[in-house]
């Protein structure tokens, strides 16, 4: 008996956690502009400079992609944004497409 709770309450703890990236995602936060913005700051460019190709969001990270005037372009990951995070995000990772 003990067994079969352990592997119930295992199965519960499992289908919550599969639950917090579908919450994460749902409840993203992050605006274009603001997108643009960490991008700038990490690359060290103005915001005005970059131009949002796009974007997508998985569990708690977004991916995206920006431009810059000068044509090169950069893909980006931002963690948090969302309900799970309160908000807050880490800096952003941005490496030029291709390297």
């Amino acid at each position: 008996m003990v067994h079969i709770k352990s592997l119930a309450l295992a199965l519960a703890a499992l289908v919550s956690l599969g639950g917090c990236g579908s919450i994460a995602s749902s409840t993203n936060s992050l605006s274009d502009d603001r997108l643009k913005s960490e991008a700038a700051g990490s690359l060290g460019l103005s915001p005005g400079e970059l131009s949002l190709l796009n974007r997508r969001t998985e569990g708690t990270n977004t991916f995206y992609a920006v431009k810059g005037r000068d044509g090169k372009e950069y893909n980006c990951v931002l963690n948090g944004g969302n309900l799970l995070s309160f908000g807050m995000t880490n800096p952003p990772s941005c490496k030029r497409k291709g390297s």
